[in-house]
C-alpha cells in the first residue's frame, strides 16, 4: 500500500515538558516517557509545555491541587490554600490555545492538576477527593478552545487499542491539515472522504453515513461545510474499533477480491478473520494476507484506503490489537 498519506515533514505533537525528560515537575523531578522519546520521536517534531512553570512557579516548588467543584475546580497550593492558581493556569491556556502551532496532537500528563484530561482528584472540604473526578485546569481550556485536537494521557496510552486509536486520530488529523494548506476543494474533500470509508466504518459506521449525507449537497459555503465535516470525523475517530468492527471491513475488503482468489486462499482468508474475531490472532495477521493479496491483484479503491496503513508500520501498533 502506498504511504503517501503521511505528511513528508513530521508533523507536530504538543507534549507535557516533564514526559520529554524536563526536569519541571513540583519535586524538581521528570517523567520521562518511554514511549514518546523512543518510539514517537522518530515520527513527530515535538512540541513542550509546562504550564505551572510558564505560569512562574518554580522547581522544585510546593505541589498545587484541584479542590471544588469538578465541573470548575480551583487550582490552590497543598501547603497555602491561599495561593491560588486558577486564573494564571487559564490565562497561560488561552495564550497557547489562541499561538498554538499547528500541531496535530497532544499528550499530556496524567492526574496532573495542570494538564490531566480526565480523573484528575478534585478534593472537598473534607480533604477526600470528589467522584466524579475533573480536568486540569489548563488542558480544560486547550480542548475548549480546540475541540478537533487529538489529545490523550501518556497514562492510557500503555494501553495497545487506545494508543492504536489516539495516533490513528493523530496521523488522520495531519493528513487534514495539509490538506487544508493545500487548498481546501469540494473535489478534495470527497476525495479525502473516500479514502477514510474502511477507516470510519472501523470506528462509528453510523457517522460514517451521516458524513456522506453532509456531504451530499455541496452548493452551499465550502469553509462552513469542512468545518462541520472535521468535528463530526474527529469525534467519529474517538470511538475504539472493535474485533467486531475490524473483522466486518476486513470482510467487506475481502469482497474486492472475490473474482481473484482460489477456493483454497478464500477459505484461508476467512479462517484468519475468525481466528481474530474471536482473539486468537491479532489484526496484523489477517490485515498482512489481505495486503498480499491487494499486491498480486491491485484494486485502485482499495489502494487508497488508510484503513490499510493509517501510521507507520514501523510503529506495529496492530501487532497488539
Amino acid at each position: 500500500m502506498p504511504v503517501s498519506q503521511f505528511h513528508p515533514v513530521k508533523p507536530m505533537l504538543g507534549v507535557s515538558a516533564c514526559l520529554l525528560g524536563a526536569e519541571v515537575r513540583y519535586n524538581g523531578g521528570h517523567k520521562a516517557s518511554r514511549l514518546c522519546l523512543d518510539q514517537l520521536s522518530q515520527y513527530f517534531e515535538f512540541v513542550p509545555y509546562c504550564p505551572e512553570v510558564a505560569i512562574g512557579l518554580g522547581t522544585p516548588r510546593e505541589p498545587i491541587r484541584l479542590v471544588g467543584d469538578p465541573g470548575a475546580p480551583r487550582a490552590i497550593g497543598t501547603v497555602h490554600p491561599d495561593q491560588d492558581h486558577t486564573a494564571a493556569l487559564a490565562a497561560y491556556g488561552e495564550q497557547v490555545a489562541a499561538e498554538l502551532p499547528a500541531i496535530s496532537g497532544y499528550i499530556v500528563m496524567q492526574q496532573s492538576p495542570s494538564c490531566g484530561l480526565e480523573r484528575v482528584k478534585v478534593y472537598q472540604d473534607n480533604g477526600h477527593p470528589s467522584e466524579p473526578k475533573g480536568r486540569g485546569i489548563f488542558t480544560r481550556v486547550l480542548t475548549q478552545r480546540h475541540p478537533n485536537l487529538p489529545i490523550e494521557e501518556e497514562g492510557r496510552l500503555n494501553d495497545p487499542v487506545l494508543r492504536e486509536n489516539f495516533l490513528t486520530r493523530v496521523f488522520t488529523y495531519a493528513q487534514w491539515q495539509a490538506l487544508c494548506e493545500s487548498g481546501l476543494t469540494r473535489g478534495k474533500l470527497i476525495e479525502f472522504h473516500a479514502r477514510h470509508k474502511y477507516l470510519l466504518m472501523a470506528t462509528d459506521p453510523l457517522r460514517y453515513k451521516r458524513l456522506g449525507r453532509l456531504l451530499g449537497d455541496l452548493s452551499g459555503d465550502l469553509a462552513a461545510l469542512a468545518t462541520q465535516y472535521i468535528a463530526e470525523l474527529m469525534i467519529a475517530l474517538k470511538r475504539c474499533a472493535t474485533r467486531g468492527t475490524h473483522s466486518n471491513v476486513l470482510q467487506h475488503l475481502s469482497g474486492y477480491l472475490k473474482g481473484a482468489l482460489s477456493r483454497e486462499e478464500k477459505q484461508e482468508m476467512q479462517q484468519l478473520i475468525s481466528q481474530y474475531r474471536k482473539g486468537i490472532v491479532p489484526l496484523v495477521v489477517p490485515l498482512t494476507l489481505l495486503k498480499h493479496h491487494f499486491r498480486q491483484h491491485p484494486d485502485r479503491y482499495v489502494a487508497q484506503q488508510v484503513y490499510l496503513q493509517p501510521h507507520p508500520e514501523n510503529l506495529s501498533l496492530r501487532n497488539a490489537l
